[in-house]
């Protein structure tokens, strides 16, 4: 009897596990706060816009401010300091790829991976993408016949299932990264198409890091419009639209524009068509992405599994405040592989509308990401949460949604109860590190610094949510208590499972 009982339990957990959703986890790169359209910009992004409509968007969720960072915690769920981050880390613990394929799922990852071992080796069942940095949109390898040598910073190296390439050069001469991880991911849906077991999706594209590629036919469609607003003017219009969706709490305010950047009137008249071509480059590849979005949304349908799909989406910092031309043409376009634009710090100021600063820096313009998460029959259609999110709080989720315990050495807290509308009593405090940047949110109280022999900031993001009033003078006790705390946290390099 014993024996049966023990047989049936394991047929009903089996075709429970039929029943859980598959997850989709979508993630760009330098992509700053306010871009993409359901969260204040004018790019035109349908699909994320249309996910947003029927899903819920966080106005408070983080990252870690710079690429492999970011990585190391959402792909662990671990502080990044107790697992490591660097282009040729071996993680400690295991990965949400190991997670959910002991869970029972198929799992599949394209696009940018940014450590040692592959995705391969650490728990997925297929890959196809870069493991580095960042690439040449056109060709991430060395020149084709006929062709002028790609510009680049250093030859990168990819990945496909076990196989390695450094440098990776693709013979299709149409060749395009974003294209290429979709593609790829597309397939690897359609060849699990009969399977049984739900699937864990990771898309990690590498839009809109530089350099700025992008075809001609996309860069017209945005050139000429920022070159008659400018910066400053793209700011305020931005935050306008901001705060007519919702998007910040009543009582936030623009931050003002960079002290050390020029103003838009400044700007000498021939200087301004360069300029204009950046952000039109920039934007367009984020017009692109959304497009490659759309298709893997409607191979969702396709297979029958878009109302059991749980999608999510976030960018891994702020906007990148690199400002250099490194194309290999002097006067290359961004259609040409010998082009190597950058978005700018002028232009990364905008995309971060309202917050300060940018990509490596911890304060809000760093670490603040769109997060939106879209849930059929469990999310509420347009909503917005306060709840506070934070990469490691991903790997909790993923688990909970497959339907298996939470490891209680996780410092993160699963979001499921929020897709839900509910509310969740997350571990606090959340920290930050990167160079010399440091943070530590408490609540409503956040420490920042911006260099490590620089003095802490205080702010309440509650009554400040752009950073603009430093209460160090008012609360000196509060902050060397937090400093302290911080310091705590940092000497601390944690036990990972």
């Amino acid at each position: 009897m014993r024996t049966l009982t023990l047989i049936l339990c394991l047929a009903a957990s089996t075709f429970a596990a039929d029943q859980r959703p598959n997850v989709v986890l979508i993630m760009c790169d330098d992509m700053g706060f306010s871009d993409i359209g359901c969260y204040g910009g004018e790019v035109e992004t349908p699909h994320l816009d249309k996910l947003a409509e029927s899903g819920i968007r966080f106005r408070q969720f983080y990252n870690n401010a710079k690429c492999e960072h970011t990585r190391a915690s959402l792909v662990s769920g671990q502080w990044w300091h107790h697992v490591g981050a660097s282009a040729s880390v071996s993680y400690k613990g295991k990965t949400f790829g190991t997670r959910m394929r002991d869970a029972g799922y198929r799992t599949l990852m394209v696009g940018k991976w940014h450590a040692g071992q592959t995705p391969y080796q650490r728990g997925f069942d297929r890959y196809y993408g870069l493991t580095d940095g960042c690439c040449n949109f056109w060709n991430p390898g060395h020149a084709r016949p006929g062709e002028p040598e790609p510009a680049k910073k250093k030859a990168r190296r990819w990945a496909i299932d076990d196989q390695e390439f450094k440098p990776y050069t693709p013979k299709d001469k149409d060749f395009y990264t974003t294209d290429a991880f979709t593609d790829h991911a597309l397939d690897y849906l359609e060849e699990y198409r009969e399977e049984e077991k739900p699937f864990f999706l990771y898309v990690a594209y590498t839009a809109p890091h530089y350099p700025l590629h992008v075809s001609k036919e996309d860069v017209a469609k945005y050139r000429g419009r920022y070159g008659k607003i400018g910066w400053d003017k793209l700011r305020e219009q931005r935050f306008a639209k901001q705060k007519k969706l919702g998007v910040h709490m009543p009582n936030t305010k623009l931050s003002p524009r960079d002290s050390e950047l020029p103003a838009w009137k400044d700007i000498k008249q021939a200087d301004r068509d360069g300029w204009d071509l950046r952000m039109a480059a920039y934007v367009a590849m984020i017009d692109r992405m959304d497009r490659n979005i759309g298709r893997l949304l409607a191979k969702l349908d396709d297979l029958g599994e878009a109302d059991n799909t749980v999608v999510f989406f976030l960018s891994d910092n702020g906007a990148c405040p690199d400002s250099a031309d490194r194309s290999t043409v002097k006067g290359s376009m961004p259609w040409e592989v010998t082009s190597y634009l950058t978005q700018g710090r002028v232009w990364a100021n905008a995309s971060n509308t309202p917050y300060r600063k940018y990509k490596t820096t911890d304060y809000e313009g760093g670490t603040h990401t769109p997060m939106i998460a879209y849930w059929p029959g469990k999310t509420a259609g347009g909503g917005w949460t306060n709840q506070v999110g934070h990469l490691i709080d991903f790997t909790p989720t993923l688990l909970e949604l497959a339907g298996v315990e939470v490891p209680a050495s996780l410092p993160g807290h699963s979001l499921v109860p929020v897709l839900k509308g509910q509310e969740i009593n997350r571990p606090w405090p959340i920290y930050w590190q990167f160079g010399g940047s440091s943070a530590m949110r408490d609540r409503d109280w956040k420490i920042v610094r911006s260099g490590k022999k620089a003095s802490w900031e205080l702010y309440d993001l509650s009554q400040d949510p752009t950073e603009m009033n430093d209460l160090t003078s008012i609360h000196p006790d509060r902050t060397a208590e937090m400093a302290a705390q911080w310091d705590t946290w940092w000497k601390d390099k944690g036990k990972v499972e």
